[in-house]
Parts: C-alpha cells; structure tokens; sequence
C-alpha cells in the first residue's frame, strides 16, 4: 500500500471544475513535483491534501488512513507557500517556534527543535533578526524550517521559489533537495516550472485541465512523454502533422518522415511525429547518412541558450528547431543560410493527431 492516496477526488469553484476523478499512489520518502500549466488544478489538489480545502467528492488515504474528513491541524502536514507566510512582527526563532507551542511542547524540546532546523536551513545566525531583515530566499529558508520544525508526515510545497531570482531559486532548490533527502521526508512541490520539477523531483505528475496527463519519473517523462501535451509542455518538441502511411512511413505534406514508432492505426488516419531540437543535426550539405529522416531549409532564426545554439528553420513553410553544440557554432551557420537537417527514426515519436 502507498504511503500516500489519492481516489477520485473532485474539487469545483462555482461551475469551474478545478480537479476532476484525480487519482494517485505516493510512496513514503519520495518527492513528487505536481507540474502543469496555471489553472491546471496543482494548487487545488495541494490544498485538499492540507485540508484547506474540502473534497467534493473521493477520498484521501495516509498511512493506510482515511483523512479526507481530518481538519488541517490534525493531519500532522507541514506546508510552505509561496509568499513565505511568515509573522512580521515575531522573530525567526518565535516564528519557528509558532506551530510547536500550539502543540503544547515543553520549552527545552521547542529550543531544541528550533535550533535543529535553523542549522538544517544554514540560517543559525538569524534566530533573532525579524523577517524584514531577512533576504527573500532566506525568508523561504525559514518558512520551510517552520514547516519542518513540526516533523510533519508529509511535506507540501506551493510554487517555493517563484517569487525569487534564478540564482537564489537555483541555489535553494539544491538546499530544498538536500534537506528532502537527508530527512527522507515524503514531500510534494507545485511548480509550472518544468526545469524545476524535472532537476528536483523523484517522480513528476504532469496535470492539465484538471487530470493527469502522465505520472513517472523525470527520463520519461521527457524522453518517452505519452500524450501530445505532455510533449508540448515538457522541453520543445517539432510538430509535424500528417497520416500514416504503413511500414512506419508518416506523410506530412511534401515530406515524408520514416519513423520507428508507428502508430497503431490505420493507414492514413491524422497522427503527429514529435521530435526534439537536440536530436537533429544540423549540415552545410545534404548527409550521406542513409535511412535517416533529410530535409532542407533556410536559417530563420539563431537564439544561444548557454551550451546550445538552437536554430529556426524554415523547411517548406514550417519553422523547425535544431540545436548546434558549442563546437559546432564556428562552423558557419548564419540567418538566411540555407542548411540541411537530418534525424534518427528513432528519434521521432508518433501518436494520434486528436490528442492535441
């Protein structure tokens, strides 16, 4: 049985449904990242797990116990929001300390519980500044401290770092991380960031509308995605349209792509090929690499992106996405160059074009 359960839970807001027949199986100690776009139902189904919110209809399971009907305050869940939600007129020390007298610990064990998570967040030196003099990535540190400090059986997240700068957002997820792991804490993290939850997390829940679209780890999700969205969301993926055409051929127009993962149809029903940038390589001439995918266009675009150079072609109308390495970009390849591009069959993925 998993540590954590999910059964068809609902959630509506007046006529909008928020969250609809969600159901998930969370094992102890991982770290799960809800990821998806604004709207998509993340924070809703975060907050029925904290009981902030109350389920229209499901249930949900922890440890083998049905706490769906629980308050808040009994579930033993530590939460950490976005804007920090600390008391401006306490210091860190009493902030931390808040949830701990609430349940009635004698003052050595608070002292001791206090100090052990200021020196898990490397803010020991801060126990009596006020949060107004705290950085915002320290505020969060101490936010997520408060969380910890009650040794909650689950850990929830809302969008932590979304307010800070990418340095300070890069390093804290580290920290958030480390923290996760040294505690083995079964947590959850709600992001619309897909670097973020890719770079963090055990397991990604990618949501759309509501649902899930896919559940498993950060390699699948990105290399092996199962629906058209999840592809779209995840990374960039080129698009082309068309109708399959049996022995793994797809026609799209005046192209023709051979693929190595047909779809299970028939011939000539709408399918998409998805391909990722990095999986097509980028030549001055047309490559001699036979039975591969080849097609020519012109340099529209050259965007750097740190260790790639993705570059916009235009083939026959389409405008399509190819990365060059750092040792390729003093090769020559320029706006308005007219290139050849070519890709594996093993580097497409077909599915069926109504999954858009």
């Amino acid at each position: 049985m998993s540590y954590l359960s999910l059964r068809n839970i609902w959630k509506a807001f007046a006529s909008v449904v928020a969250v609809k027949d969600l159901s998930l199986e969370i094992e102890k100690g991982a770290l799960v990242s809800f990821l998806g776009p604004s709207g998509c139902g993340k924070t809703s189904t975060l907050r029925m797990i904290a009981g902030f919110e109350d389920l229209d209809r499901g249930s949900i399971y922890l440890e083998g116990n049905d706490i769906t009907e629980l308050p808040a305050n009994r579930r033993d869940i530590g939460m950490v929001f976005q804007n920090y939600a600390l008391f401006p007129n306490m210091t860190v020390r009493s902030n931390i300390a808040f949830g701990l007298e609430a349940r009635r610990l004698g003052k050595k064990e608070i002292a001791s519980r206090v100090d052990a998570v200021l020196e898990m967040v490397r803010l020991g030196g801060t126990a009596h500044r006020y949060p107004h003099q705290l950085s915002g990535g320290q505020q969060q540190r101490i936010a997520l401290a408060r969380a910890l400090a009650i040794r909650p059986r689950v850990l929830l997240l809302d969008e932590p770092l979304s307010a800070l700068d990418a340095e300070v957002r890069l390093a804290l997820r580290g920290e958030i991380r480390r923290i996760q792991s040294t505690l083995a804490i079964t947590t959850i993290y709600v992001t619309h960031d897909q670097e973020e939850a890719l770079s963090i997390s055990d397991v990604v829940v990618v949501m759309n509308k509501g649902s899930i679209e896919q559940v498993g780890p950060p390699e699948d999700i990105y290399h092996r995605p199962m629906t058209r969205f999840v592809a779209s969301f995840i990374g960039t993926a080129n698009q082309f349209e068309g109708a399959a055409a049996g022995t793994g051929a797809i026609l799209c127009g005046d192209l023709q792509i051979r693929a190595c993962s047909p779809p299970d149809s028939a011939p000539a029903r709408p399918v998409v090929v998805l391909v990722r940038p990095e999986n097509i390589a980028v030549h001055h001439a047309r490559p001699q690499d036979e039975g591969w995918n080849h097609m020519e266009g012109v340099v529209e675009t050259v965007t750097f992106h740190g260790s790639v150079t993705r570059l916009g072609v235009n083939v026959g109308g389409r405008k399509v996405s190819a990365d060059i390495t750092a040792d390729q970009r003093g090769k020559g390849f320029s706006l308005n160059q007219r290139v050849w591009l070519s890709f594996s069959p093993e580097a497409c993925q077909v599915m069926p074009r109504e999954e858009a």
